[in-house]
């Protein structure tokens, strides 16, 4: 069975920085192309970051130059640091794992309030 557990989430003042883990288990880490979503109440989930079984990354422009996405085969952990975060970016964020199949976590709450 295939498990994604976020972890990392919280709140944090306009500017602060967190740092979210996905731990996988239930299948080959390595092979997966992993990726990072948020969704605020409203709103439809949207991408945050991607990075490929190869560790090629790709970023939402909005984010692009803040986050920070980068994974761990041997941990079978993917890690998302958020750097100067903002208050529209509270939301939900949820780890996406993607082969032939698609999975994805519970989701960690990200709340950005002074």
């Amino acid at each position: 069975q295939v498990q994604l557990v976020e972890s990392g989430g919280g709140l944090v003042q306009p500017g602060g920085s967190l740092r979210l883990s996905c731990a996988a288990s239930g299948l080959i880490f390595s092979i997966h192309a992993m990726g990072w979503y948020r969704q605020a109440p409203g709103n439809e989930r949207e991408l945050v970051a991607v990075i490929t079984s190869g560790g090629r990354t790709n970023y939402a422009d909005s984010v692009k130059g803040r986050f920070t996405i980068s994974r761990d085969n041997a941990q079978n952990t993917m890690y998302l640091q958020m750097n100067s975060l903002k208050p529209e970016e509270a939301a939900v964020y949820y780890c996406h794992a993607c082969r032939a199949r698609d999975y994805w976590g519970q989701g960690t709450q990200v709340t950005v309030s002074s």
